[in-house]
């Protein structure tokens, strides 16, 4: 699966089913030596005005990400803590 193929797909929580944003809104952090995915950071500020507010981001562990469908990434925020900053 190509980069390009995750932006707009829907990011939604296992264990309520809460929709956390979009894939086009966050972004990955990927291992320089490894080439591996280490984290997908996702927005959690729905603020209307977001530019008069400080923007908070949540760290979800690649391995929290269970399936990847044609619409929606589901994550399992239970499997392991998140880092929110």
């Amino acid at each position: 699966m190509r980069l390009s193929e995750l932006s707009g797909k829907e990011i939604a929580n296992l264990q309520n089913g809460a929709r956390m944003g979009t894939i086009g809104e966050s972004d990955l952090v990927i291992n320089e030596q490894s080439g591996i995915i280490e984290y997908l950071i996702v927005p959690t500020s729905k603020m209307r005005f977001p530019f008069f507010t400080e923007k908070k981001y949540m760290e979800i562990p690649w391995n929290c990400i269970k399936k990847i469908g044609t619409e929606f990434v589901i994550v399992d925020l239970e499997a392991r803590k998140t880092t929110m900053y």
